[in-house]
């Protein structure tokens, strides 16, 4: 096998130190010194020069590796990233060559490759130490909701939509994700709803302090816990715990999904020609997910699970908006922009002045309930029945002086004093 000149002359430099080991001029000490090595490791260089001379002074390493990766491996590698899979991560990049392209380098080797020629950035260097909190015990036990919006379609550049996320603390599975206009009431109860039905009712929930969350009196400042939002209203009902978050590193977790999801979806969105919200939902519920948490989902500390089953706990009452309204003369409330006028109701010759309950279901459906949980029928007003009642216009009456059609001025009325 073919060494270059270099390989000979260490191997010259190494015999004649042995040499003059071997013959006493130097000690055994000494030519370890020199040759910068260990005593033990200069034995082992001893017992090869004496088994094959000359040639068993020469480093082995400098000759080509038998598990060498083929060149045209190698090739192969760079030019898929190079031509569809630009701006993948060096994980996510990995796990899609070794499933669709059938590549069996490790990560390893495949990540210092593309960082070699200039394909992927370094590892930056990591931020102030931070004391890390140990994950909850059972699946169920603290779940993670979060909103993150962020231009998710690579061929739609200015379209941006917000990806809701509920993400299990004690296995770090995703539940829900979803990508919805905004990140509202309706979308957050929507994916609440979804994983109730799913799963069962959570010990937890962990949420930042958005105004569909809590009510923060003052910026910056604590949560108001007296006051209750449309959601907050829910968890309680249901005896699921609200926990606000006070800063992005509170919400570590969440935080770290959602760089790992916008870091992914992005890409597999552009790679499969996704442009909609449409179809990039069907893509997140049909392919995605289950690859994502067979990659990521870890085994609870504790196998048993801390999600209570539903049983006859009716969501459709709880998760919706709800608020009070006050029953006009003519008896009709305005809800949503609609008038509904409430039919009469058995025992009763009217409903009007009654406080009652309107509830605003995510299906827009709308429910009216009086006191004591009793629903009232209504029908919908629309422009073509709505009459207006007579009004009576009392005009303005003018006071003017009997005579003169002014009032008189004080000289006029009571004379000169002077």
């Amino acid at each position: 096998m073919e060494y270059s000149p270099a390989a000979w002359e260490q191997a010259m430099q190494v015999q004649d130190v042995i040499l003059r080991a071997i013959s006493g001029e130097i000690h055994w000490f000494q030519a370890a010194e020199i040759l910068q090595m260990t005593p033990r490791n200069l034995r082992r260089w001893r017992e090869r020069y004496e088994r094959w001379g000359y040639n068993g002074l020469v480093d082995k390493r400098r000759s080509p590796s038998k598990h060498r990766v083929p060149m045209r491996e190698l090739e192969r590698v760079l030019q898929l990233y190079r031509a569809r899979y630009t701006g993948f991560n060096g994980r996510h990049f990995h796990e899609i060559v070794q499933r669709e392209h059938g590549v069996s380098l490790s990560y390893s080797y495949v990540k210092q490759a593309l960082q070699r020629a200039g394909l992927l950035r370094t590892r930056q260097a990591r931020g102030r130490h931070r004391r890390r909190r140990e994950p909850r015990a059972c699946f169920g036990e603290l779940l993670h909701l979060d909103g993150s919006r962020h231009p998710w379609f690579a061929l739609e550049p200015e379209a941006r939509a917000t990806l809701i996320t509920i993400v299990d603390d004690a296995t770090g599975a995703v539940l829900y994700a979803q990508l919805w206009a905004q990140e509202t009431m309706r979308a957050v109860m929507s994916a609440l709803a979804h994983v109730l039905r799913t799963e069962g009712l959570p010990m937890a929930l962990y949420t930042d302090r958005a105004g569909w969350a809590f009510y923060t009196p003052k910026a910056t400042g604590p949560v108001d816990k007296s006051r209750l939002t449309q959601v907050g209203r829910a968890l309680q009902q249901l005896g699921i715990e609200h926990i606000p978050a006070y800063s992005p590193q509170a919400r570590g977790r969440s935080e770290r999904m959602n760089r790992t999801l916008q870091g992914r979806l992005v890409n597999e969105f552009r790679v499969a020609n996704i442009r909609t919200v449409a179809r990039a939902n069907a893509y997140l519920h049909k392919v995605y997910l289950s690859q994502h948490n067979a990659t990521f989902r870890r085994p609870p500390r504790d196998s048993a699970s801390a999600f209570i089953p539903l049983g006859t706990t009716d969501l459709d009452r709880i998760l919706c908006q709800e608020d009070q309204r006050v029953v006009a003369p003519d008896n009709t409330v305005v809800v949503a922009g609609q008038l509904l006028q409430i039919a009469r109701q058995p025992g009763r010759r009217t409903c009007a002045g009654l406080r009652i309950c309107v509830r605003q279901h995510l299906d827009g459906t709308i429910t009216l309930i009086r006191p004591p949980d009793i629903p009232l029928t209504y029908s919908r007003v629309t422009a073509s029945t709505v009459r207006l009642a007579p009004t009576r216009r009392t005009a303005r009456r003018k006071v003017r002086h009997p005579g003169k059609g002014r009032w008189p001025t004080p000289k006029e009325q009571f004379g000169d004093f002077r």
